[in-house]
């Protein structure tokens, strides 16, 4: 059997994110996916994840996935034997965003997640094209699911985390970044960044996708996914 492959949600996203690679991946090998929640900081989550991991496995992680990810390696690199990041961002919060995000805890906290995740958040993170509608509706769901203390919680998470520069120059294991041609929230150029800093690394850029090409374009992402693992 092949190594374990761990998958890690953005914001407000659950396993429905990566059921295209659930479904391809588990004939070959033990797929999950871990809960990025629990905690109000990325360090907490990602020590969660890893009490609760098997003691080597492949590590991917989405957006704010690919985040707690990195903060996984700076922990336990010893641990993650090839590394994905995909749609993510290696640097601190800038303060303009952590404000943006205090204004929606208090939306939140006033009952109003579903207007917060529709108008503010998920209209960014998706690419034109026929499965925009459907997508959007899906990642509603799973943020009704996860609800208003999950986006506080993550929300916090995500304002006070710092950069991972320093990580990601030291991480030693094959490492896949992967990035949708037109993600406007971790836009290409972060990602070459981070390819630039990971020596052992390879980016690919996935047509016809925004900020969720597990769901946009799950065709290219599992196809460069499988050649990589291979």
């Amino acid at each position: 059997m092949s190594e374990p492959l761990v998958f890690l949600p953005g914001m407000m996203c659950d396993s429905r994110l990566f059921e295209p690679q659930i479904v391809e991946f588990s004939k070959e090998r033990m797929v999950c996916v871990a809960p990025a929640t629990g905690f109000d900081s990325i360090k907490g989550i990602a020590s969660e994840i890893l009490e609760k991991t098997p003691p080597q496995f492949i590590l991917a992680g989405l957006s704010m996935g690919g985040i707690i990810a990195m903060e996984m390696v700076r922990q336990a690199p010893s641990r993650i034997t090839k590394l994905i990041l995909m749609d993510t961002n290696y640097k601190a919060e800038l303060p303009e965003v952590s404000i943006k995000r205090e204004q929606q805890i208090r939306a939140v906290k006033e009952g109003r997640l579903k207007e917060v995740m529709r108008n503010e958040i998920k209209p960014n993170y998706l690419n034109e094209g026929s499965e925009k509608e459907f997508i959007l509706n899906l990642c509603m769901a799973m943020a009704d699911n996860l609800g208003e203390q999950a986006f506080i919680d993550q929300s916090k998470a995500l304002s006070f985390r710092y950069d991972q520069t320093e990580t990601l120059k030291k991480v030693k294991v094959p490492t896949l970044i992967l990035c949708g041609l037109n993600d406007r929230l971790c836009p290409i150029k972060i990602h070459e960044e981070i390819s630039f800093l990971v020596k052992n690394s390879t980016l690919h850029i996935i047509p016809n996708a925004g900020h969720l090409p597990t769901l946009e374009n799950p065709k290219a992402t599992n196809g460069i996914l499988k050649e990589w693992l291979m």
